[in-house]
């Protein structure tokens, strides 16, 4: 029996079990401060353990986080914008507290994981899962494992062409200002348009320019990574009239230059929702504890 813990910046999910078919008990509860939000998992896990001994749990934590085993800082939140949580020891607080081994990954690369492992990924591998949300964020799945390098991938912070003319917004990230986070995440839709996301019609301009962007992002990763699928994730990808904007979007920049019947006639299933739902991220946090444990 596996715990999974997805620490997302804006709530945390607890579940204990084995897989989407198996899972005993779940919570959810919102991101505050470190010690209160950590202190929550942690008392969550020492309650089901009394029940069923866990074998150990998986974190798939908001970032950029420290994935190196040799860093002094790894299991480290590091440079996050989130107030409070830079710097923050995720991996060494639950390791202390439950004495049980800790698998950590990103909260994307988790979901990718668990997509890859049990949802709309299986069998396609190279794939990539995009969150878009409160944050923009992207995980990859290559060779049946979560893509590492350098640290880990930081799709939300690429840099995407700026028309100022037809967008003049300025862009919310605080590191780069009009970067694809900090034009295409919720919050940037609502400081731009003045509302939620959730609140804005279908017929709104608002998701002509936010396909716009998602496809211009997606169309980098494709190119470069050659992904079979690519799932598509987070708050704002609930308004499902976005999918086929995108879709019609990433056709019209590729210009038929790649010659792949995936995106030439299959694109409805190549740029998909999540197979897992919600349960995407601690599903995924519940595979990284079993790989643990292989």
């Amino acid at each position: 029996m596996y715990g999974g813990l997805e620490a997302g910046g804006t709530k945390f999910v607890c579940a204990v079990g084995t897989g989407p078919d198996d899972i005993r008990a779940e919570i959810r509860y919102p991101t505050t401060d470190p010690t209160e939000t950590l202190g929550r998992a942690i008392d969550f896990f020492r309650q089901q353990a009394w029940e069923v001994p866990l074998s150990a749990i998986g974190v798939a934590c908001f970032g950029p986080v420290d994935l190196d085993p040799a860093s002094p800082t790894y299991g480290y939140i590091t440079t996050t914008p989130k107030p409070g949580w830079a710097y923050t020891n995720v991996v060494g607080r639950l390791r202390d507290a439950l004495q049980l081994p800790i698998a950590l990954d990103t909260d994307v690369n988790g979901a990718a994981l668990g997509e890859y492992r049990w949802g709309a990924t299986q069998g396609q591998d190279p794939c990539l899962y995009l969150t878009i949300g409160t944050g923009i964020g992207g995980g990859g799945i290559v060779n049946g494992r979560p893509l590492h390098g350098l640290i880990h991938p930081e799709v939300g912070h690429m840099r995407l062409p700026h028309d100022w003319q037809a967008d003049p917004f300025a862009g919310t990230c605080a590191y780069h200002g009009d970067c694809f986070e900090g034009l295409a995440c919720g919050p940037a839709m609502k400081q731009r348009w003045g509302c939620p996301a959730e609140a804005l019609p279908a017929d709104h301009p608002a998701w002509a320019l936010e396909a716009r962007y998602i496809a211009l992002a997606l169309v980098n990763l494709i190119c470069t990574l050659s992904p079979r699928r690519i799932v598509l994730g987070g708050g704002v990808m609930q308004m499902g009239a976005l999918y086929p904007l995108i879709r019609t979007q990433v056709q019209r920049l590729l210009n038929g230059y790649l010659q792949s019947p995936a995106i030439l006639e299959g694109i409805d299933g190549y740029i998909v929702p999540p197979g897992l739902g919600a349960r995407s991220g601690v599903l995924g946090a519940i595979a990284l504890a079993a790989s643990a444990r292989a």
